[in-house]
């Protein structure tokens, strides 16, 4: 446990100005309320967002969403909607939006450094006119995160270029080993590891929308 006695903490806003400044005026007026065109064509190229929701005490959770390109339907100018695809069934952030209204949502682009951020308030929808276009692969979602949208911007490249993520000669995806070797060394399954690794193997994106 760490001695957090030892930390100094910062515990006010005045204290996070003084330390780090005023925002740059084009960091404040980058905000933005609806779609622009430019809004909507990063939805339409985008395959991989981030959904960050808080319960009602404030814990918070942070989901990836992932689809072909433009799997979040653009309602309106203010609106947007998100399919759910099966999963764990844990429904971590759909319990969260049922208690705690407010999402964020981050969207990358595959080799762009920079991301589209937006924050809204969320609602969980079992049906809409709007499912129909959202089949993939011959599933049609049984629920949608709809997002109205009350805050809008692109994000600085800064993050993505500190970290390079997009430079494949930084990637070393066999630093850790298989998924199913870490499942089974950080939890308790009825499953051997064995048949964690048939699980996880060849066929297991064939079942990503069965």
């Amino acid at each position: 446990m760490a001695d957090l006695m030892a930390f100094t903490e910062v515990t006010s806003e005045e204290e996070l100005r003084e330390l780090l400044g005023e925002p740059m005026p084009r960091a404040v007026s980058k905000e933005r309320v609806r779609l622009h065109q430019r809004d909507r064509e990063w939805l339409a190229a985008s395959p991989f967002c981030l959904i960050a929701t808080a319960d009602a005490t404030g814990a918070c959770d942070v989901s990836p969403k992932g689809d072909p390109p433009g799997f979040t339907h653009v309602i309106d100018d203010v609106t947007i909607a998100i399919p759910d695809r099966p999963g764990n069934r844990r429904v971590d952030g759909f319990r969260n939006v049922l208690a705690n209204p407010h999402a964020g949502l981050v969207y990358i682009i595959p080799g762009r450094r920079e991301t589209l951020r937006i924050n809204g308030r969320a609602r969980v929808v079992r049906e809409a006119p709007f499912f129909d276009e959202m089949v993939v692969k011959g599933h049609r979602p049984q629920l949608a995160l709809v997002v109205e949208i009350e805050q809008i911007f692109f994000h600085c490249p800064k993050a993505l270029l500190r970290s390079a993520l997009w430079k494949p000669e930084t990637w070393d995806p066999d630093v850790l080993p298989s998924h199913a070797r870490l499942i089974k060394d950080v939890q308790h399954t009825e499953e051997t590891f064995e048949e964690l690794e048939r699980y996880y193997g060849p066929d297991y994106a064939k079942r990503l929308y069965g």
